[in-house]
């Protein structure tokens, strides 16, 4: 069932007596069957939205509409709406098979004792806790108090599947396989789902698209590889990556660019579209793209990390650090002297006051 968020607003009175504005203007369209994640730091604005979608929250602006029905007046209940929340909220005199399966008793729709028995079988055992099913929740970890919260949302046959960091607590090789897992079941029942979270590898992995917040702000919203590759302003470019993209304060001269922290020194560009000469802009390069003994910069190496599958190598350009990620060894020590540099076309620009993206490589933004 798609979801139709039209200027979506929440504001929390504050305790100064200034009012928190948590969500602004939220517009964001999710279509049938499509998994879509919102990502942000703390305090974005995420959670306030899935909370107003499921009802638990009013709204102070804006409507909400699912399946071409508006329920933003609508309480929970009547939604059609089954949520996976972060703090769990399993009920304690309950075994883990009744929480699991409290929403298909509830359903008037009705599924049989032995369909609904038979259901909460196969989320648990998805899900891997199927020997915890005779337990109550005091008895269980985070991980596995989670995972059942997350069993309970799924087993319901729902318009909507709200999920609240539904995977925080567990390890991360549990976490992998069960994104998967969750992942094509989803997909296989054709259900629409929004995903909370603030772990991009979980965003990545789960959704279609993803919807950047930041300030109770939409930042960017779109599949994940145009959000790695053409970045809408320099927060996106920012946040996403691990690491983080490289910027750079520049300015526009008619050779290039003069970076201001490489001693004025003027990087040429080819084929890249900047803006007139005299304006300021920040340079933005990801960390694998950087090529290391080569090119028109060089800093100070100050570590050198091998992880296993790469090495992070952070140079010091004058007082800017510099990541650049290498997928094979290589021998540099701290104090070292490198030379580095990038391909024109691996140039990311943005204005230097607004962030607004101005260019990615020979490519307009």
């Amino acid at each position: 069932m798609s979801l139709l968020l039209d200027r979506l607003s929440k504001t929390y009175p504050g305790r100064d007596g200034h009012p928190v504005r948590a969500v602004l203007g939220l517009d964001l369209h999710v279509e049938d069957g499509e998994i879509v994640a919102l990502l942000g730091s703390s305090g974005c604005g995420k959670t306030s939205t899935l909370r107003m979608i499921a009802g638990f929250e009013s709204v102070t602006a804006g409507t909400i509409t699912l399946a071409g029905r508006r329920i933003d007046g609508q309480p929970p209940d009547r939604r059609g709406v089954a949520m996976a929340f972060e703090g769990y909220a399993l009920y304690p005199p309950l075994t883990i098979a009744e929480n699991i399966g409290f929403g298909l008793v509830r359903d008037k729709r009705g599924l049989s004792r032995e369909a609904a028995a038979q259901r909460v079988r196969e989320m648990a055992e998805m899900l891997e806790i199927a020997p915890l099913l005779a337990r109550r929740p005091g008895g269980l970890s985070g991980g596995q108090q989670q995972r059942a919260s997350l069993a309970r949302a799924l087993a319901r046959d729902a318009a909507l599947y709200l999920l609240d960091e539904p995977m925080g607590q567990l390890e991360p090789q549990l976490r992998a396989v069960l994104r998967g897992r969750v992942k094509a079941a989803l997909k296989s029942r054709g259900c629409t789902a929004l995903l909370v979270t603030h772990d991009q590898t979980e965003a990545n992995a789960m959704a279609d698209r993803i919807a950047v917040m930041e300030g109770g702000v939409l930042q960017q919203y779109g599949p994940p590889a145009v959000l790695r590759e053409r970045p809408a302003n320099l927060f996106v470019a920012t946040f996403l990556g691990e690491p983080p993209m490289n910027a750079l304060a520049a300015k526009v001269q008619p050779e290039g660019l003069s970076l201001a922290d490489a001693a004025g020194q003027c990087i040429p560009l080819p084929g890249v579209k900047l803006p007139p000469d005299g304006v300021n802009v920040v340079l933005g390069v990801r960390p694998h793209h950087l090529h290391l003994g080569e090119g028109p910069l060089s800093g100070t190496v100050i570590s050198n990390q091998w992880l296993g599958d790469q090495a992070h190598v952070v140079i010091e350009l004058r007082e800017k650090i510099i990541v650049a990620v290498s997928h094979t060894r290589v021998k540099l020590r701290a104090g070292e002297r490198i030379a580095f540099g990038f391909r024109p076309a691996h140039a990311h620009i943005f204005d230097g006051q607004t962030g607004r993206a101005l260019a990615h490589g020979p490519q307009p933004a």
